[in-house]
């Protein structure tokens, strides 16, 4: 990633989480950060997610992509919602709109290029994992950064369910564990960096999941 440093106008405290997101991803292709979102936001969204979740909003997810998609519980366990950017309710469209300051930042001072987002709502209940996957397809290769936000409360080691990063260091591969704790936002290269969730030993895992694409 290149970065090329220019006057910003931002908030004080955006600019330092956003730098802060850029080096880590320069220095290890992820980033983790616990002050992307401001708690009032965190706290709806939480609530929000458990709504839909015992509405039976949410659907199996699959593998694959479009017309090529199946649900495979031995890879994948979770259940998902889209959000709908055209047609946000108020708690959503704040999110987003988040999520598009930062896009615009990492537009204007790293030239990534980034033209479209995609989210989803998606909960592991007790039990249930994602193996070992990388975030693209085949035939696609627009999916930039991958983003996770967690919005489970109270969540600790003894809950599973954490995210495993796999990096390689002097042909060496390195297994990151990432703890699901609440507010926390994981951002990493989709193209680069395998990654996998660890069984769910505490109902339930709750997160937002999506993707930052280039055309």
């Amino acid at each position: 990633m290149t970065k090329v440093l220019l006057s910003e106008q931002l908030n004080g405290d955006f600019h330092n989480t956003y730098e802060n997101i850029i080096s880590q991803l320069q220095d290890h292709h992820y980033a983790v950060t616990d002050d992307f979102f401001d708690d009032e936001l965190l706290q709806h969204l939480h609530q929000h997610i458990l709504a839909l979740y015992q509405a039976d909003e949410l659907k199996k997810a699959a593998i694959g992509k479009h017309f090529d998609e199946h649900i495979k519980t031995e890879i994948r366990g979770d259940y998902i919602q889209w959000i709908n950017d055209k047609m946000p309710n108020e708690i959503e469209l704040r999110f987003l709109n988040h999520i598009k300051q930062f896009i615009n930042y990492l537009n204007r001072t790293c030239f990534m290029g980034i033209l479209h987002k995609e989210f989803h709502f998606a909960v592991y209940p007790q039990g249930r994992f994602y193996k070992r996957h990388l975030d693209t397809f085949q035939n696609d290769q627009r999916r930039k950064l991958s983003v996770v936000l967690y919005l489970n409360k109270d969540w600790s080691v003894n809950h599973g369910g954490e995210l495993m990063i796999y990096t390689q260091t002097n042909n060496q591969e390195n297994a990151i564990p990432i703890l699901p704790k609440f507010g926390r936002l994981v951002i990493f290269e989709s193209q680069i960096l395998e990654h996998e969730v660890k069984p769910v030993k505490e109902d339930l895992r709750l997160s937002i999941t999506g993707w930052l694409k280039v055309r």
